[in-house]
């Protein structure tokens, strides 16, 4: 089973902040929710070269839990 860990999604905004499309992932992957929050002003930082006029970040849930890998399993 794969541990849960957490990557840092890198957004692409309207002027606004709304319609935003994910438009990478950081490859760095962390142990703890509180440890990539952490992570995301620097990984804004190395993005700056998207071309929106808003680039946001968050933190999401990645790996399969065991519950999802036996529905995969089924599934495949």
């Amino acid at each position: 089973m794969e541990p849960l860990t957490f990557v840092i999604a890198i957004m692409g905004c309207a002027d606004s902040g709304a319609m935003c499309r994910q438009e990478r992932v950081e490859p760095q992957h962390y142990a703890t929710a509180a440890a990539c929050e952490a992570a995301v002003p620097s990984a804004l930082e190395r993005n700056t070269d998207l071309l929106y006029p808003v680039i946001s970040a968050s933190c999401q849930k990645t790996g399969l839990r065991w519950a999802d890998r036996k529905t995969a399993d089924r599934e495949g």
